[in-house]
């Protein structure tokens, strides 16, 4: 059992950080929309999701996104750790 939850907690953590980098690529095409295009979309899909609800609380302050950094300050500062430090305690018993 222990094996299992070791490798779901492995998951989650990549999920996660793969979830920053969506972030990421998500600004940077919010900076240069030429290269913009219908895939697009499926990004907003992702992360417009999460941030709409930080924009309500920390609206954008002279056109910079706040919630953008927030968001991903938030993701990697202290879900990342946490879930790393579950991971930790879930796989320490199998090495």
């Amino acid at each position: 059992m222990n094996g299992l939850l070791c490798q779901l907690d492995q998951v989650v953590i990549w999920l996660a950080r793969l979830y920053s980098l969506v972030l990421l690529v998500y600004a940077v095409i919010s900076w240069i929309p030429d290269i913009r295009g219908a895939w697009v979309r499926y990004l907003a899909m992702l992360v417009e999701p999460v941030l709409a609800p930080v924009r309500r609380i920390i609206p954008p302050v002279g056109g910079l996104d706040l919630a953008f950094l927030v968001v991903l300050l938030v993701l990697n500062y202290l879900i990342v750790p946490l879930l790393s430090r579950a991971a930790y305690g879930a796989c320490a018993g199998l090495y």
